[in-house]
């Protein structure tokens, strides 16, 4: 037998070690494990390929954002501008894990070594693990939380950033309604103010008033001044972040959260980080055991084959295992601390909503009386029975209630976008 096949057969007794090892699963198991992956694909050997659950969710996740309205619009554009820096690291998260897939294989390469100062002899060797307590399973186990932990940051990252872009379009709504309501109460100002100017020059007022009147005229100017800044500002950064001028756009979206997720996108990120520690504290308890690797090498020398141990037992090695047990306590407290966290700020969210809510309806009750107030003080200033100054008194309240029920509207509208954040369902699964 030639030193070609001698060397052959080796590997394919290797080969067959590895099928009938039962340390790692057979070799018809391990073609069939699940592999992750964003959508079900095939490897080179056609094996189908299923998605794990986790990713399964995200997939199957639907956008709270109703289509057709400006949310929808605002969110299409932001997604279409996004740089996916998070879906590059999902992709290389991708392959990693389908070569680790693969770690079951012999390994083959070269072996070179110096005989004599002029001679070099090189070799092909082959390894292959017979048993190694489970190290190359929780590698594979690692490379597809790896994946996972890849995925929900990708989910993470897009709402987020939808987001960012939902609460600039509050802000910009918030800033150009706060701004019409300033330019309403300024001409109605300046009315006031020509009023007293003519009663000022008749004599039947004091010049005093008419101070004050311009005082107030100033401080709404200043208001309006502040206003449009703030709508403009935040329409800059919109558009810097959809490369597109979205002033156009009007009206709050509304939000479907009956079809949202159970866990928040913070659960779940606890959840495959853990499971993620899982697998590397499985790679270190396995690597403290010794492992059984066959190996076979040949080539321009005869062919050599034979079975090896790597590692070797230590006085250590009982307190690391025990490090690892704590560490999986850990894990589990890590987890249920997420879910108590996620738990508090929704249920702050909520309030504060709810909270928001009930200030706007009850500024809508309060300038509609404010309202009804102004109209009675008008009419009996026009009979003689009032003052000017007295309308104009009335006439802030009911400004102030417009202006706080144009508040805690938007307030209102961005804890209803911060709820479904934290819920991951301001994009669907499909849209990543």
């Amino acid at each position: 037998m030639s030193r070609g096949l001698a060397f052959l057969s080796m590997a394919m007794l290797l080969s067959g070690c590895m099928q009938g090892m039962t340390g790692d699963g057979s070799l018809s198991e391990r073609l069939s494990s699940a592999r992750l992956g964003l959508a079900s694909e095939q490897n080179e050997d056609t094996t189908t390929i299923e998605p794990s659950a986790i990713i399964q969710s995200l997939q199957s996740c639907s956008s709270a954002i109703r289509p057709g309205t400006a949310y929808a619009t605002i969110a299409a554009a932001t997604l279409a501008s996004d740089a996916r820096v998070a879906e590059a690291e999902l992709r290389a998260a991708r392959l990693r894990s389908a070569a680790t897939d693969k770690n079951w294989m012999p390994s083959i390469g070269p072996a070179i070594s110096l005989t004599s100062l002029g001679d070099m002899v090189a070799n092909l060797v082959v390894e292959a693990v017979i048993f190694d307590n489970g190290k190359k399973k929780a590698e594979r186990a690692m490379a597809r939380a790896e994946v996972e932990v890849a995925a929900v940051s990708l989910v993470s990252d897009g709402n987020e950033r939808v987001y960012e872009a939902l609460d600039l379009y509050l802000t910009a709504l918030e800033g150009g309604e706060s701004q019409r309501l300033n330019r309403e109460a300024l001409l109605d100002m300046r009315r006031f103010r020509w009023i007293m100017n003519e009663r000022v020059k008749g004599g039947v007022s004091d010049m005093s008033d008419l101070t004050i009147l311009a005082q107030k005229i100033a401080e709404i100017e200043n208001s309006m001044k502040d206003a449009l800044d703030k709508r403009d500002t935040a329409l800059a950064e919109l558009s810097a972040m959809t490369d597109r001028d979205l002033s156009d756009l009007n009206g709050i979206g509304a939000l479907d959260m009956s079809a949202g997720n159970i866990e928040t996108l913070g659960v779940v990120a606890a959840k495959v980080q853990s499971k993620r520690d899982q697998a590397a504290a499985d790679m270190e308890r396995a690597g403290n055991l010794p492992s059984i690797v066959a190996s076979a090498s040949g080539g321009s020398n005869d062919v050599v084959g034979g079975i090896r141990t790597e590692g070797l037992f230590d006085f250590g090695r009982k307190d690391r295992n025990q490090a690892l047990d704590a560490e999986e306590e850990v894990l589990a407290r890590r987890v249920k601390e997420a879910e108590e966290a996620s738990q508090r700020k929704i249920r702050s969210y909520e309030a504060k909503l709810t909270a928001a809510q009930r200030a706007y309806q009850e500024a809508v009750r309060l300038s509609k009386q404010a309202k009804s107030n102004l109209d009675l003080f008008q009419s009996q200033y026009e009979a003689g029975q009032r003052q000017v100054m007295d309308v104009v008194g009335v006439y802030e309240t009911f400004a102030r209630q417009q202006h706080t029920m144009n508040t805690q509207r938007f307030l209102a509208a961005k804890y209803e976008v911060l709820i479904a954040r934290e819920y991951g369902v301001l994009v669907a699964g499909k849209q990543l």
